[in-house]
C-alpha cells in the first residue's frame, strides 16, 4: 500500500469529537423572571405565599416609614424560601443560603435579594405563633371550600431524632459540676475580654461570639437542671405504680438523666428498634382529604400520655367544626380517654391492648361486669365489622402522611434544639405538605 493510501486510511478512521472551549465569549440577555418555566413548583409556592397574611411575621420588624435604618427583608420572601425548601426536603439554613446563590429555583424566589444563613435560621424558628396561625388559615380555607370536613380524624405520633447526642445525658451531680464550670468560664471570659492585653487580637465580632457561646452554654445547663424535678416526680409515679417487685426496685435505683445540649429531648425507642434522643411529633389528619389539621410536639415517649384530648381540641379550634370520630393507634389506649370522649360526644376508634394472660387473648373486647356505658359502646364499636372498616382508614391516612413528611419534607433529624423550635419545624413540614397537595384549591 502506498504512503498516500495509508494516510487516507488513517484519516478515514479518525474520530471527530466536541471538546470544551472555555475561552469562547457569549452575550446573554436574561432576567431573573426567565430562569423558571411558567409551571414550575417554585412559582406555585410564591403565589401561595402572596395570598397568606404575613402580619404575624411583620410585627417584630423595626424598620418603619420615617425611621432611619436599613430595610428589612420581606417576610413573604423568607416564608416562600423556607416553604419551597421544605417541599424539597431541605432543612439546613446554611444549605438553603448556598442554594439561594447557585440554584435557579431559589435565585428566582430571591429576585436578587441577598439572604444569609443566620437570617434564614432565625426566621425558621423565631415565629412559632405566626406559623401556627398560618396553618390555621390554610386549614380554614380548605374547610371553607368543603375539602376538609374533620367529621373523622386520624391521629398518630412519629418519633424524630433530636439534635442531641446519647452521651450528652448526665445525672444531677454531673450537671451541677458542669454548670459550676460553665459559670466560672463566663466570669473568666469577662475578665479576659476586659483586659486589652489579653484580648487585643480579637475583633468585636469575635468577642461577641465568645460571649454568646459561653452564655448559651450556661443557659442550656440551667435548663437541664430545671428539668430534674419533673423527671423525679415522673419516676416516683412509675415506682408507685410498679410496686415493691423487681421492676419497682430497678426504677428506684435509677437516677434521672438530662441532656446537657437539648434538655427537653428524651431517650425514646425508635422505629428501628434502637434507643436515641428524640421528640414525639403528633399529627392529626382529616381522613377524607388527608390534609394535616393538627400539629403538636412533646417529649413523651408513649402516646398514652393524654395526647388525644388536646389534639382534638386543637383541630376543632383550627377548623371551627366538631370532631365526631377519632381514630387512634393502640398505644393511645386509656380507659379514661374513652370516658372523656364519650362525654364530648366523640366516638374513639382505638384497638385494645393485648391481654397479659395467654388464656385471655382474643377476648379483650368481651363485655364484662362493671364496664361503664362508654366502655361497652367502645367494645361493641371495635368488635363490629363497620368499626373495623372505619379503623382501617387510620393506616391509610396517618401512616402515609408520616411517610411523606419523612421521605420528602425532611422530618428525619432535627437540627434545632428545644420543643418550641421542634414544633416550628413540624409546622413547616405540615404547611409544605398541605400546600403541595392542595395548591390548586388554595389559589382558586
Amino acid at each position: 500500500m502506498s504512503t498516500e493510501a495509508k494516510q487516507a486510511s488513517r484519516n478515514a478512521s479518525r474520530v471527530r469529537l466536541r471538546v470544551p472551549d472555555r475561552s469562547q465569549v457569549e452575550m446573554k440577555f436574561q432576567c431573573v423572571e426567565d430562569l423558571l418555566p411558567a409551571s414550575h413548583p417554585a412559582r406555585t409556592v410564591w403565589a401561595v405565599s402572596q395570598r397568606l397574611d404575613m402580619s404575624g411575621f411583620e410585627k417584630p420588624i423595626k424598620a418603619r416609614e420615617g425611621v432611619a435604618g436599613r430595610d428589612a427583608t420581606a417576610p413573604h420572601l423568607l416564608f416562600a424560601l423556607w416553604l419551597y425548601a421544605t417541599t424539597q426536603g431541605v432543612g439546613s439554613a446554611r444549605k438553603l443560603a448556598r442554594l439561594c446563590r447557585k440554584h435557579d429555583d431559589y435565585k428566582w424566589l430571591c429576585g436578587d435579594v441577598t439572604v444569609n444563613h443566620r437570617m434564614l435560621s432565625d426566621f425558621r424558628t423565631d415565629h412559632g405563633q405566626a406559623l401556627d396561625d398560618l396553618l390555621t388559615t390554610v386549614v380554614a380555607s380548605l374547610v371553607d371550600k368543603e375539602l376538609v370536613k374533620v367529621h373523622r380524624i386520624s391521629q398518630d405520633g412519629t418519633r424524630v431524632r433530636a439534635c442531641a447526642g446519647a452521651a450528652s445525658f448526665r445525672r444531677e451531680e454531673r450537671l451541677d459540676q458542669l454548670l459550676a464550670q460553665a459559670r466560672a468560664h463566663v466570669q473568666a471570659l469577662k475578665a479576659m475580654l476586659a483586659d486589652p492585653a489579653a484580648s487585643g487580637g480579637l475583633s468585636a465580632r469575635q468577642k461577641a461570639a465568645r460571649r454568646r457561646v459561653a452564655r448559651e452554654r450556661v443557659e442550656r445547663l440551667e435548663a437541664a437542671v430545671a428539668q430534674l424535678p419533673q423527671l423525679k416526680a415522673k419516676q416516683e409515679q412509675a415506682v408507685k405504680k410498679a410496686g415493691q417487685g423487681k421492676r419497682g426496685q430497678s426504677l428506684r435505683e435509677k437516677q434521672p438523666r438530662v441532656s446537657s445540649t437539648d434538655p427537653e429531648a428524651r431517650v425514646m425507642k425508635m422505629p428501628n428498634g434502637g434507643f436515641n434522643p428524640a421528640v414525639n411529633v403528633q399529627l392529626a389528619v382529616d381522613t377524607e382529604s388527608r390534609a394535616i389539621v393538627g400539629v403538636a410536639v412533646c417529649n413523651e415517649g408513649s402516646d398514652s400520655a393524654d395526647l388525644s384530648g388536646p389534639m382534638r381540641q386543637q383541630v376543632e379550634r383550627r377548623t371551627g367544626r366538631k370532631v365526631q370520630e377519632h381514630l387512634l393507634d393502640g398505644g393511645y389506649l386509656k380507659l379514661q380517654d374513652i370516658e372523656n370522649a364519650q362525654a364530648d360526644s366523640v366516638a374513639l376508634f382505638v384497638p385494645p391492648k393485648q391481654a397479659r394472660r395467654e388464656q385471655d387473648r382474643g377476648h379483650e373486647l368481651d363485655v364484662r361486669a362493671g364496664d361503664s356505658e362508654a366502655i361497652v359502646q367502645w367494645k361493641e364499636r371495635m368488635s363490629s365489622e363497620s368499626g373495623k372498616a372505619v379503623y382501617r382508614q387510620r393506616a391509610a391516612t396517618s401512616e402515609t402522611v408520616n411517610a411523606d413528611l419523612k421521605t420528602h419534607r425532611g422530618l428525619v433529624q432535627l437540627t434545632v434544639r428545644g420543643l418550641a423550635k421542634a414544633k416550628c419545624v413540624a409546622l413547616w413540614c405540615a404547611l409544605a405538605y398541605n400546600v403541595m397537595h392542595f395548591a390548586g384549591s388554595l389559589l382558586s
